[in-house]
Parts: structure tokens; C-alpha cells; sequence
């Protein structure tokens, strides 16, 4: 186990490589999920205020 923590030395850029990704991986799926939300809200808004049209 402390073989592949440390990886030969490389531990410490291999390890904090994968932290960085992560976190930006979650930043990225966040800021994604917050944007797609506010658009469906303002989708939302803007069809409650067009009136409906019938299909014939």
C-alpha cells in the first residue's frame, strides 16, 4: 500500500495531478448543472408569459 502512494517517488504529482482533476471535474459538473437549472427557469418564464398556440 505505501508502494502505490508513493509511486516511486512520484507520488506527490501523480496524487495532487488526480486531486486537480477532480476538483475541476466537479467544478465543471456544478457550474454545469447551476447554468442548465437558470435556463430552464427562464424557459419556464418565457412560456408562461407567451400565450399558447392550438394545433390544427
Amino acid at each position: 500500500m505505501t508502494a502505490l502512494l508513493h509511486l516511486d517517488g512520484y507520488g506527490v504529482y501523480v496524487w495532487a495531478a488526480w486531486g486537480i482533476a477532480a476538483v475541476v471535474l466537479v467544478a465543471l459538473t456544478a457550474s454545469s448543472l447551476r447554468t442548465m437549472r437558470a435556463r430552464e427557469r427562464e424557459l419556464a418564464a418565457l412560456e408562461a408569459e407567451t400565450p399558447r398556440r392550438h394545433k390544427r
